[in-house]
């Protein structure tokens, strides 16, 4: 019975939050997951989401109780240098659940590395150029080892830049933060939420045993005009272009630009039948503020205002 099933979500951030919410409501499932802050421990219990602390210092007290009757486990916390912390506190706990059917894994494109702007898909080599790539492989070979020789589904979701409502271009120009950087040749590939979220229902539905999928939208275009389009949007004036080696950029955002490939999304198209909600990033944009607009002229606080932006930073380069 599709109501009987439970998602529990190791790092309920903003991806989980969407996936939760859908699961709850589209298929009936009860919902668990966990946070590394107290706080936002309470504000999940109080949305009926059975949510625990978790972090490096903080494992799972009870696992076996507070994994009881888990059938589907999404893993969204960030690697360390030791691969992933799941896996390495969590892992054998995880797979002994007896109803357990599906273990998705959210991971970056960062995996591929600097592939000077040409396409990659799920057969490429894996070559990350950058520490936090580098994590992401260890972590998703973490995942693999685990599961090889079980009968459970690994999914491991390769995303491409995640943004949405409360979390795009929009948000970075309303807050006077956005640059537009210019490096010729260089591009993102980027993917709504909500295309995230039908990509991972469509997961649950429809296994296929172990496997991995790229997660990103059919155009990959450099920032510089998607913070031109979000202007647009917004009836502001675009900030000036920045040339690359001029822009001083902080650590983190440096990593992002020395990286430059475009990712193939033909495998969820097939295996799964992904038709894409928003396969540019105008389409994507426009949706958002239509969606924000509707929250504020109800003068309604959005469901994603009480996430934690630092719980979860799934971005692919």
């Amino acid at each position: 019975m599709v109501g009987s099933k439970r998602l529990f979500c190791f790092g309920y951030g903003y991806t989980a939050a969407f996936f939760g919410a859908a699961a709850q409501q589209q298929l009936g499932w009860g919902l668990s997951g966990t946070t590394r802050d107290i706080e936002k421990r309470s504000a999940l219990r109080s949305r009926g989401i059975d949510a625990y602390v978790f972090d490096h210092d903080k494992p799972l007290g009870d696992p076996f109780a507070m994994l009881d009757g888990v059938t589907h486990v999404l893993i969204s916390t960030p690697p360390d240098q030791e691969g992933d912390l799941v896996a390495r506190l969590h892992g054998e706990d995880i797979l002994r659940l007896p109803d357990l059917e599906w273990i998705g894994y959210l991971s970056t494109t960062s995996v591929y590395g600097d592939r000077d702007g040409a396409w990659v898909d799920e057969t490429t080599e894996l070559r990350p150029s950058s520490i936090r790539g580098s994590r992401r492989l260890r972590a998703e070979s973490d995942w693999i080892s685990l599961c090889q020789s079980r009968n459970v589904p690994l999914h491991i979701f390769r995303m491409a830049g995640v943004y949405g409502p409360g979390r795009s271009a929009l948000d970075s120009v309303r807050a006077g933060i956005a640059r537009r950087i210019f490096k010729p040749g260089h591009a993102f590939s980027r993917i709504h939420i909500e295309d995230v979220i039908q990509t991972l229902m469509a997961s649950i539905l429809l296994p296929k045993g172990s496997t991995v999928y790229n997660l990103a939208d059919d155009e990959p275009a450099p920032s510089h005009e998607v913070i031109a389009y979000a202007c647009r949007l917004l009836g502001r004036d675009p900030p000036p272009l920045v040339p690359f080696e001029d822009a001083n950029l902080a650590p983190i955002t440096h990593s992002f630009y020395s990286d430059s490939k475009r990712i193939k999304n033909d495998r969820i198209k097939e295996e799964l039948g992904i038709l894409l909600k928003y396969p540019d990033y105008r389409a994507g944009l426009e949706a958002c503020l239509k969606i924000e607009n509707e929250y504020a002229a109800r003068n309604e606080t959005p469901p994603w205002v009480y996430l934690n932006p630092h719980e979860e930073r799934v971005l692919g380069s």
